[in-house]
C-alpha cells in the first residue's frame, strides 16, 4: 500500500505516493529528479548521496522517503542561487577538488556543515568532518585546500 507524503526540497513542495520501503536517495532521484546526490554503495560508507535534513547531513540511501514526510531537504542542487555557486562549490572548483565528481556532492555538503558549525576548522578538523566520504580520484588534500579556501572566502 501506498503512502503519499510531502517534502520540502530546495525549497519547493513536492508531494507523491510512494511505496513505504523507497529509499530517500531514489524518492530524489527517481520520483523528483535530482540526480545530484548519487547512488554510490547503497551501505552509507561512501557518501556520495548525502543531502541535508532539516539542516542536518544524512546519507540518503539509509533513509526511507517516509521518514522525511513534513521535513526539509536540500541537495546539492539546492546551493546555488541566482546562477552563482556556493562558496563551498566555487572553492572545490578553484581548488580542483574533483575529478571525476562521483563524490563532490556529499564532499561539498558535508563541508557545508562543518563551515556552518565552524567556520575556522584546523585540516584536522576538515578531515575529520569528511570521514563519511571516500573520494577514489583527488588523494584528499585538494578536498581540504578548497574547504580552507570557503571558510576564508565565507568568514571575509
Amino acid at each position: 500500500m501506498k503512502r503519499r507524503i510531502t517534502l520540502k526540497i530546495n525549497g519547493k513542495v513536492y508531494s507523491h505516493e510512494v511505496e513505504p520501503r523507497m529509499l530517500l536517495i531514489h524518492y530524489l532521484r527517481e520520483v523528483v529528479g535530482f540526480t545530484g546526490p548519487h547512488i554510490g554503495c547503497e551501505t552509507s560508507i561512501c557518501g556520495a548521496c548525502t543531502v541535508a535534513l532539516d539542516e542536518k547531513i544524512v546519507k540518503s540511501c539509509t533513509m526511507l522517503a517516509v521518514q522525511a514526510d513534513g521535513r526539509e531537504v536540500l541537495t546539492i542542487e539546492g546551493l546555488a542561487s541566482n546562477g552563482t555557486l556556493h562558496p563551498v562549490q566555487e572553492a572545490f572548483w578553484n581548488e580542483h577538488a574533483l575529478q571525476c565528481g562521483f563524490c563532490t556532492p556529499g564532499m561539498i555538503m558535508a563541508s557545508k556543515q562543518l563551515l556552518e558549525r565552524n567556520p575556522r576548522p584546523t585540516d584536522e578538523q576538515i578531515r575529520h568532518a569528511l570521514e563519511g566520504n571516500l573520494c577514489r580520484c583527488t588523494g584528499y588534500q585538494h578536498i581540504v585546500n578548497a574547504v580552507r579556501t570557503a571558510a576564508s572566502r565565507m568568514g571575509a
